[in-house]
């Protein structure tokens, strides 16, 4: 997908990189995709969206599901179903088409004229009927009212074929040689048509009377145009009810409001070539026109411009997808091209993809790099004394400057500056000394809760990347820079206990396992530096060795393990004698307890027996009660038991 920018306004080519041929077999192209890096990042919207050679119209079925276009060698229409992304059908015809018009929602009304003066009719099911007409046609408008074809063509008169009543009707007489183009109003139905003599004809369906005559012609020409030649109608489009573009063979489009004879604006392509094309597009106010060269987008109101696109190939006819940003075009290559422009509109429904993949890419923009041409402004050239090759082949003229061949620039920066090799050998000198900086031991804060810990890290971590270093291996993630474990080095409430029990048990086997790491650093420092002057050990004196090794450090720690043992066994002991002291020492004072009103004291075994009754259960305490006398359980007649109580005094 090719990006290109023109005013702040981003367009993206969908149809962009190359495409693959059709005999390729699936095997193939599959693996010419691994391959190829432009084939396998390019999209294809629409499955073989092309023709064989040429493609000459193409248009958008009102339903927006069916996109259609005709082209050759050999004639053909092709239908491309939007909802499946491919191709619906192709049916080639006898003669080139100069034009088409879809006359029902979808595919099923299809009305060809035909190069040959035939006009041919296809249905859902293909060909359907075929006449002809007295002149050579170039255009033709259906007048849904009265259900009207009109065609105009190079004849004076205007031929209408209804298709009510399958017959053709009284032709329209007008002043023109020849007609172009023509058009009907969507509101009110007004029928105009563009002559070869530069003038736009107005007809009332209803009456079948000319309304209206634009002299377009002699209102193209203002001051800063030029032309050659009496210019011609070759587009025309209406907008709503009022308003009508006309596009002319010298390139100018005038901008008219039916009620005036003057045009509102006269906007010039500066091509000198003929209008193919012109849409609308109401959210922004925009006018859409094409000639063979270059697509310009531009305000109706001011004319200014909003953004241009200019194809590899010449433009046959310009289609804008309704309701969305989304413009395809008709070209003179096989491929037909197709452009979404965010800033217009979303992307259709059926490729609503598009509008997250142009957000990705606009997150992540990537800049265009020309590796064989260097840009230079007026003011370089002259400080490279290359000022007299403006206007020149080797300069080639680009926005606010030029683009040059990047030898020639290094060779003219060479002679107007010999000191550059100095100057970036001094640049070199200096970044590797910044490299070498970067690589010294720089002395690094501690924490200030468990400073013990980070040390140790911090040693432990040299060493990691010492021995990663040399067997080539990633360097693992430090756990100070963890934000996992940023707590324990800032709270305090994660300080380590130094003297605590798992501390001081832990403690020697900590230590064991970090002299043993440093006693392999050594031995793999000795065996590396005399690797080359000394030979192998046999692989079981190692083997012995480590196992030896092994077992002196589990004696060792054995040891360390019991001395700590005792140690914490006598801390312990001394802590209870301590403590047996402090009680001793201790006089034990009287308490008073303060009785309340309305009861009588008459010993402590009382309370205690309360006390001792009231942790009983409730049957336990009904037993105890019933051996007083206070309560008598008795069984009545209906197999319930009866409980009566006598009050204490």
């Amino acid at each position: 997908m090719q990006v290109s920018s023109l005013n702040e306004v981003k367009i993206y080519s969908l149809s962009a990189g190359r495409s693959l041929p059709e005999w390729l077999s699936d095997r193939k192209k599959r693996a010419l995709q691994k391959k190829d890096v432009d084939v396998r990042r390019r999209i294809e919207l629409i499955q073989d969206f092309e023709m064989p050679t040429v493609s000459t119209k193409i248009k958008v079925s009102r339903d927006g599901q069916y996109i259609m276009a005709v082209g050759t060698y050999k004639p053909r229409i092709r239908c491309f179903d939007t909802y499946q992304l491919s191709q619906k059908f192709e049916r080639c015809l006898d003669s080139e088409v100069v034009t088409f018009e879809i006359l029902s929602d979808d595919y099923s009304k299809i009305v060809f004229l035909q190069c040959g003066r035939f006009v041919e009719f296809h249905s859902q099911h293909g060909h359907y009927y075929r006449t002809r007409i007295p002149k050579f046609g170039r255009d033709f408008s259906y007048h849904y009212p009265s259900c009207d074809l009109y065609f105009v063509g190079a004849s004076s008169e205007v031929y209408r074929l209804n298709l009510e009543q399958g017959r053709f009707l009284n032709s329209l007489q007008t002043d023109a040689s020849e007609s172009n183009v023509c058009d009907i109003n969507p509101v009110h139905f007004l029928f105009a048509m563009g002559t070869a003599e530069g003038k736009v004809e107005c007809w009332d369906p209803r009456t079948r009377n000319r309304v209206g005559l634009l002299d377009c012609a002699l209102s193209s020409v203002t001051v800063d145009t030029e032309i050659d030649g009496l210019p011609s109608v070759s587009a025309l489009k209406f907008d709503g009810a009022l308003n009508m573009a006309v596009g002319t063979s010298t390139g100018q489009v005038l901008l008219y409001d039916l009620r005036s004879s003057n045009p509102l604006i006269v906007k010039d392509h500066h091509y000198g070539l003929p209008i193919k094309s012109i849409q609308f597009q109401r959210q922004l106010d925009l006018i859409i026109s094409a000639d063979s060269r270059i697509v310009k987008m531009w305000n109706k109101d001011t004319g200014k411009i909003f953004t241009s696109m200019e194809p590899e190939y010449e433009i046959n006819d310009v289609c804008l997808y309704p309701n969305s940003g989304m413009l395809m075009t008709a070209n003179e290559a096989p491929k037909m091209n197709i452009y979404y422009i965010p800033v217009l509109g979303p992307a259709p429904k059926w490729c609503s993809f598009l509008d997250s993949l142009t957000e990705e890419l606009e997150e992540n923009p990537e800049s265009t790099v020309y590796d064989d041409y260097k840009f230079v402004t007026r003011k370089d050239l002259e400080n490279l004394g290359l000022a007299h090759l403006i206007g020149s082949s080797l300069l080639r003229a680009y926005m606010h400057g030029f683009f040059m061949d990047i030898r020639l620039y290094h060779k003219a920066k060479m002679m107007a500056n010999p000191f550059a090799y100095e100057e970036y050998r001094k640049e070199k000198i200096r970044q590797k000394i910044e490299e070498t900086r970067a690589q010294r031991v720089q002395l690094k804060k501690l924490p200030k809760v468990n400073k013990e810990l980070a040390l140790k890290l911090i040693e432990e971590e040299g060493e990691e990347q010492h021995i990663t270093r040399k067997r080539k291996q990633k360097n693992l993630p430090s756990l100070l820079k963890d934000d996992r474990f940023k707590i324990m080095f800032e709270n305090p409430d994660f300080q380590v206990d130094e003297q605590s029990e798992e501390f001081r048990l832990l403690n020697p086997l900590v230590s064991k396992i970090s002299e043993k790491r440093k006693r392999k650093l050594k031995v793999l420092e000795e065996l590396e530096a005399q690797e080359q002057e000394e030979e192998e050990e046999p692989e079981g004196k190692a083997s012995d060795a480590e196992s030896s090794e092994s077992s002196d450090d589990e004696k060792g720690w054995v040891e360390e393990v019991r001395k700590q043992r005792k140690l914490l066994r006598q801390e312990e002991k001394v802590k209870r004698q301590e403590r047996f002291k402090e009680d001793q020492q201790t006089l034990l004072k009287p308490h008073f307890f303060e009785i309340k009103e309305g009861e009588e004291f008459r010993s402590f075994k009382d309370s205690a027996k309360k006390q001792k009754l009231m942790k009983k259960t409730l049957g336990d305490r009904l037993k105890l009660e019933e051996k007083l006398g206070t309560l008598n359980v008795s069984d009545t007649t209906v197999g319930s038991k009866q409980a009566t109580f006598k009050l204490k005094k």
